[in-house]
């Protein structure tokens, strides 16, 4: 049984939904966010201490895009979250699967770690806009693909939607919704109204602010 391990709206909601739409049974083990530090079960998985974690069998995982590509390469034998290698959607595939962390999520991180943990006098840092810069940039990738395509691979869900998608929910939650424009924000839209989504949007309480 696969176990994973926490909290919304961590990147934990990523492995969720690619389990979701698997059909693949698990067990969502939660984390208190505040108080991750002192859970010592979680912390045996990941000591570094961010969110998600994962158990499989003997296998443990700590990065939610990794994670995605294992789940992939294991269990999904119908091609239902990734084309194969030779499919001409795949090199927009593995771009998009991968931007929705390293060029958006990640810079909204700097974001987060502003906005929630820095000194009153610190909140709007150099740091912080040169991040948010940064997002606008990686966002007009998205933008771009959606101008000729529904889905980040092509006419396909995939788990680069999947990717993306937490990323744009990320950005929202921070404020920043109104850079996401209406053809993201419809594409967002169209994402959220996935059965999956729904049911992993089930598996949370409303929690606390935004967090990686």
């Amino acid at each position: 049984m696969i176990t994973v391990y926490g909290a919304f709206p961590t990147r934990s909601f990523r492995v969720i939904w690619a389990l979701e739409e698997l059909g693949k049974d698990y067990q969502l083990r939660p984390v208190d966010l505040r108080n991750r530090m002192a859970d010592a079960e979680f912390l045996a998985l990941n000591p570094s201490g961010f969110l998600p974690a994962m158990r499989d069998g003997d296998v443990t995982m700590v990065d939610s895009i990794a994670m995605l590509e294992y789940l992939i390469a294991r269990y999904d034998g119908g091609g239902l979250l990734a084309p194969a290698a030779s499919d001409p959607s795949f090199p927009d595939y593995q771009q998009f699967l991968h931007l929705g962390e390293s060029g958006l999520a990640a810079f909204l991180n700097v974001i987060v770690g502003s906005r929630f943990m820095a000194p009153e006098a610190e909140k709007d840092n150099f740091g912080a806009r040169i991040a948010a810069r940064i997002f606008d940039s990686r966002l007009a990738l998205v933008a771009r693909q959606l101008g000729h395509a529904p889905m980040m691979a092509g006419d396909r869900f995939s788990a680069a939607d999947i990717s993306v998608v937490y990323a744009l929910g990320m950005a929202e939650r921070l404020g920043l919704g109104d850079k996401l424009g209406p053809e993201i924000a419809d594409y967002r839209a169209r994402m959220a109204a996935r059965p999956a989504f729904k049911r992993a949007s089930g598996k949370w309480a409303p929690a606390a602010p935004p967090a990686s």
